[in-house]
Parts: structure tokens; sequence; C-alpha cells
């Protein structure tokens, strides 16, 4: 055979049978004298690029991350979107694929956030699955006073300023407006109920219905409830760490977002401009004058009547607020919604339940602006529509308003239709259409601001509002977020280079940390209380 022989010409070409090594006879290279000129100008190279460039680079990124947060960068990205949408407006419109990513990243994370949290709220905490069938009525009675009370609010509104009396409608309906039309034809209870309890998971997963997931979780919530002791840990354990993961997912997302913002606002300038609020400024004008009434003489009003700290509220609710109105897409504000509700005094099962419906049937900002816009029709087309007439289109509002979840440019076409029922100009959406960018950004932060308020007010009703329930959840987080300080601290000990100084690898983990113990800070009675260390933590209480 080819290889014994080789293999015999190895052996007897080899070493002899008392040298235990194989020689090789591989020269040595002599050592590398490098060129003194050379080391010279390649030290005053490094010299320079850390003095001026990469030492002040890191002072100020140093600076930044210590004394500015996401609220700072989301502000500058907004001023900085809206300058170059104005002054470049096909720039902002190029760049508008950056805010769609920062969309669809938030779109990723929404499913498996919300059916992780509110399984581990629901199934986490009691066996009483009733508990669950009295929340959910409570949140819906909750939901249709408040959104009664807003389109009161918008019809008062419209009649008291007239916007659009004076405007000249064209005299051609966008075909834009036709394609709206036939949608709202297609809207009925059957396919919301089918949304609503969806075919299968996948199906409401695959098309992003948070209805869907949220009655899913319901019923596997309670299934888990109802199952034996060692599936309802084993399937609590599995949500949890899911939960966990899905928030650290939410952080990453968020170091994004000062960029999608500025892009989705810049597209938002570019594409309709400045002057276009000239055009219908009356209507847009109306349409935040009342949004701020409302908050002001209906949801301020709830706030006190609930004992929430309006405050701590108003911090809290901040980001999620900032991200709603600057995309224009409450979508995006979920995942910080949630995080922002929990850390102030809502546990998750409150949390989880109640934010998703939310974004279904209590959408405050849109059914204020769907009565004010229905009434600036008929005002455009010079006509005076007695009060009965405009309490039967409230009435209508208030039912077609519920029946558009998971429905893109929802408000649009449920205002198409409540157009062509009452026999009014289709034209008059041909115009909104061309300013609904704007005031969409107005209704939609309104409306996570009301499901925000809607949270805090449900857990004051359950007696879960910085409840024992809560409580527990808060310090376990706290204690897990000051552990993972206490382990960052650890790992900069060991970088030590023994030179007198110190990697800064803190960068990557103490300041990010900090940063997220100061959100989960929770405003008492106006005053912020913390754990201070690890040892504190154990017995911490968030009231004392």
């Amino acid at each position: 055979m080819p290889f014994q022989r080789v293999l015999e010409k190895f052996k007897s070409s080899g070493p002899q049978a008392g040298d235990q090594s194989l020689s090789l006879d591989i020269p040595e290279e002599p050592p590398h004298k490098s060129n003194p000129v050379v080391a010279a100008v390649g030290g005053g190279i490094l010299f320079l690029w850390n003095t001026l460039i990469m030492n002040p680079f890191l002072f100020i990124w140093r600076f930044l991350r210590k004394y500015t947060n996401l609220t700072f960068w989301i502000i500058f990205a907004m001023v900085v979107g809206i300058l170059v949408g104005h002054f470049a407006p096909a720039a902002g419109k190029a760049i508008k694929p950056l805010g769609d990513a920062f969309i669809n990243m938030i779109k990723i994370i929404e499913v498996p956030l919300i059916f992780s949290t509110l399984v581990v709220g629901i199934a986490g905490h009691g066996d009483d699955v009733a508990k669950v069938g009295r929340l959910a009525i409570k949140t819906i009675i909750y939901f249709e006073v408040v959104t009664t009370f807003a389109l009161a609010v918008g019809l008062i509104m419209a009649n008291l300023t007239k916007p659009g009396v004076g405007v000249t409608l064209p005299e051609s309906v966008d075909p834009a407006v036709g394609g709206l039309q036939e949608q709202n034809s297609n809207i009925t209870w059957e396919k919301e109920l089918k949304l609503i309890v969806p075919t299968n998971f996948a199906q409401a997963w695959l098309d992003n219905s948070i209805l869907g997931i949220v009655f899913c979780a319901a019923m596997f919530s309670c299934a888990t409830m109802l199952a034996d002791r060692t599936s309802k840990a084993f399937m609590l354990r599995i949500n949890s760490s899911l939960s966990q993961v899905m928030f650290k997912f939410v952080a990453l997302v968020m170091n994004y977002a000062p960029i999608g913002i500025g892009c989705a606002l810049a597209n938002t300038v570019g594409s309709n401009g400045i002057s276009v609020l000239g055009n219908l400024g009356k209507l847009i004008g109306t349409l935040y004058a009342s949004l701020v009434i409302f908050l002001l003489v209906i949801l301020m009003p709830v706030m006190l009547m609930a004992r929430i700290p309006v405050w701590g509220f108003f911090k809290a609710v901040g980001q999620p607020w900032l991200i709603a109105f600057s995309t224009a897409s409450s979508e995006s504000a979920l995942p910080k919604a949630f995080e922002k509700m929990r850390a102030f005094g809502c546990s998750n099962a409150i949390t989880g339940f109640v934010i998703p419906c939310g974004y279904s049937f209590n959408l405050d900002g849109t059914t204020l602006y769907l009565t004010l816009a229905s009434i600036f029709a008929a005002q455009a087309a010079g006509l005076n529509l007695p009060v009965a007439t405009q309490l039967s289109i409230m009435g209508t509002l208030m039912l077609s308003s519920k029946g558009v979840a998971a429905i893109p440019r929802a408000s649009l076409i449920v205002l198409t239709g409540t157009l062509s029922q009452y026999g009014l100009p289709l034209s008059a959406v041909s115009l909104i259409i061309g300013v609904d960018a704007i005031m969409d950004m107005a209704r939609t932060s309104l409306n996570v601001f009301g499901n925000c308020l809607a949270c805090c007010v449900m857990a004051r009703i359950e007696g879960s509002f910085r409840g024992a329930e809560w409580r527990e959840e808060e310090l376990e987080r706290r204690r897990a977020i000051l552990l993972a300080q206490e382990e960052a601290k650890q790992d900069n000990e060991s970088n030590y280079d023994g030179k007198g100084h110190h990697e800064h690898v803190e960068d990557a983990h103490g300041s990010a940390g900090s940063e997220e113990l100061k959100d989960v800070v929770v405003q008492y009675d106006e005053k912020p209380r913390r754990p201070a260390s690890i040892s504190s933590a154990k017995s911490y209480d968030p009231r004392s």
C-alpha cells in the first residue's frame, strides 16, 4: 500500500529510538530591529491622536453620558429633525427609512413583551380567575366614560371656534379618500371580533394584533392559574425570564430612539412643509387647544380624584409622550410606557392588561379629533347642523371609534364613513389629509398620556397602586439593577492595568446602570426614594 511505504520511509528517516524528540531543522529568525526614526514618528502620531482627538472625544462622551439622558437627546433630535425638514426637504424625505426602522424595531418587541408581562402579572399573583374578569369590566367602563368626555370636548370646541367657516372645499375628491371609503365599508363587528379572538396565536403575532395578543395572554394566564403547581412554576419562570430579556431589548432599542425620531420628524416637516399651517391653521390650533383643555378639565381632575402624584406622573410619562408625539405612533411608545408605569407604581398585571387594551378602546385624542373634524366638514360646506344631529354623530363615533383595532390610518377611515353616513362632503377629508400628520402627532401623544393615566387609575381602583404586590416586584427589579452595578464595579477593579490607570469599562456598564437606576426612582409623596446600597436594598421599602 502507498500509505505503508510512506510510513516506513518516515520511520527509517526519523530520529533514533532513544531520541524522544523530533528535530526540525527550522532556522531561527534574528530579532527584528525597529527603525528609531519610524518608532519616533509613530509615537508622535499616536501622541497627537490621543491628545487632539481621542482624549477630547472621550471627555465629551463621558460628560454627555453623565449629565444628559434620553429625554434630552430626543428633544435635541426633534429640533434637528425640524431644521433638516424645513431647510432641506429632500434630505428629510430621504432619511424616512431610518425613522421607519425605529418603529419596526419596536414592533419586534411588542408581542413577546406584552405576552410575557401579562402572563407574569396575572398568573404570578394568586389563583383568582374571576379577578381578571372584574378588572376587564372596570377597565372598559372607565374607557367608555373618558372617551365620551373627549367626544363632548371636541364637539363643544368645534362649535365655539368654528374652524371650518371660510374654508373653501376642493371641487373634486382625492382618489385616496375613495380608497378610505372602501376600507370603511369593510370594517364590521364580525371582523373586529375575529381580531380580538384570532384564528391562532401565530396569526395574531404575524398581524401584530394587540387585542388578539392580549386575549391569548389572558386566556393562557387563566389556564396557568388553574394548572398544577409544577406546571405553573415552570411557565412563570419562562415568561419571567422572557420579560426581563425583552426589557433589556427595549433599553437597546431606545439607544436608537433619538435617531429614529429625528428622521421621522424630518420626513414629516419635509413632506408637508411649514406653510401648510397657514391654510388650515385654525383647525390645527383648535385641535391642539382642545387636547390641552381636555387634559386640564378632564384628565387632571381624574388624576386628583385617584390620588395620583401629579408631578411624579408627568415626569414618568414624559419620555413615552415625547416618543409618541415625535413619531406619531402609539406603538413606538408602548415599551417605554410599560417600563415607566411599572417603575411609577403599577403592578405587572395592571400594566400588561390596561395599556394594550387602551390602545384600541381608550383613544382619547383620536375620538376628540373625529368629532372636531366632522363638524369642521359641515361648517366648510356651509351647513348648520342641529344639536340633535351633532349628538347623533357623537353617538356614532362613540361606537365606530372602538372598532378600528389594528387598522392602518384608522381615524381617517372612521371619519370618511361618518361623513358618508350623514351626507357631509368627503372633499373635506382631502383637505384634512394634507395636515393629518401634524394633527396625528398631537392626538397620538394624548392617546399615550391617557392610557398611562388609565393604568394608574385602575391600579388605584384595584388597590395595587404602590401596594404590597408592586413593592415586591419593584424591590426585586431594583435589587437586580444594584447587583448588576456591583458586578460591573468588580469588573472595573479587575481591569486595573498596573500602571496607575483603570480601563474605562464603566462607560459600558456603570453609566448605563446609574441611568437605569435613576429611571426606577419612584416619586412617593413628591419625595424621591432609592436604596443606597445592595445591603439596604434587601430591606428597602419605597414608602419608608
